[in-house]
């Protein structure tokens, strides 16, 4: 069974409120990675910044 699945059969037998949890949690694991991402390019722009400013001349 891959954890996919996992992830379904064991979701499908949460109760309602349990379901809404975990989807808020994936929500926010998501958000989590968008920002960690997000905050890793702003930082390579920053150290680079004389660099890329030279490159867009």
């Amino acid at each position: 069974m891959s954890l996919e699945e996992k992830l379904i059969q064991d979701f499908l037998t949460l109760p309602e409120d349990k379901k809404l949890e975990v989807i808020d949690f994936v929500e926010f694991l998501k958000t989590k990675i968008q920002n960690n991402l997000e905050n890793m390019m702003d930082d390579i722009i920053s150290e680079n910044r004389e660099a890329l400013e030279e490159l867009a001349k």
